[in-house]
């Protein structure tokens, strides 16, 4: 994720499909894989304010919980940056904000950022600007490159259910570490962010087969 200009952006099923065929014609195990789990998932969402926000809830927290607050910071309208300043502690903790996400939250709003100014950054000063936040980790500022911004070529090795796929998938002893997913996902330039929806969907489909048996 080198500084520069933006260069390949994932807008449409086309695109996925185009990495998916290049990853799995340069790596066998993606192949395999793509033939278990399939078409893989366009997994775009918008980007902004309201995205990135969504992304502070969804830490360290199971997907039905982020959904919940997310449902309840949205029926209550404090998804914008004027909401979120505007309200005092009682109304973030109603919709179930824990007190390190009502800072985050509040830094967020004070940030600032020019979102539509992000869509035109490289993938490196989309990751500088984002994680100058407090709350906002290089994990999260990459997600939100990849499946706010579409970026074609960012990947998240911090991510447990990406150590735990390529684990899996490329029968490893154990999980590897950041840096060296870091370094195997490399190889998977200019798609990887492809491959992190690849290896997204294989691990969902491996615990599915594992909760079955």
């Amino acid at each position: 994720m080198g500084g520069g200009a933006v260069t390949r952006l994932i807008t449409c099923d086309a695109d996925v499909a185009e990495g998916a065929a290049w990853l799995a014609a340069r790596e066998p195990r993606f192949a395999q894989a793509l033939e278990q789990i399939g078409p893989l998932p366009l997994r775009l969402t918008g980007d902004g304010f309201d995205a990135l926000l969504g992304k502070i809830v969804s830490q360290q927290v199971s997907v039905a919980s982020a959904r919940a607050i997310w449902g309840r910071a949205q029926a209550a309208g404090l998804t914008t940056p004027a909401a979120v300043r505007a309200a005092d502690d009682a109304a973030l903790r109603s919709v179930g904000f824990s007190r390190p996400k009502m800072k985050y939250a509040r830094a967020l709003a004070a940030a600032d950022i020019d979102y539509a100014a992000l869509r035109d950054a490289s993938d490196a000063q989309v990751i500088e600007t984002l994680t100058a936040v407090p709350g906002i980790g290089v994990w999260t500022a990459q997600v939100y490159a990849m499946f706010s911004l579409g970026r074609a070529d960012v990947f998240a090795p911090g991510d447990l259910a990406l150590q735990e796929a390529a684990r899996m998938l490329f029968a490893l002893n154990a999980r590897p570490t950041p840096a060296a997913l870091a370094r195997m996902a490399e190889d998977w330039s200019p798609w990887r962010a492809v491959a992190a929806r690849l290896l997204f969907t294989y691990y969902r489909s491996e615990k599915n087969r594992e909760g079955l048996s």
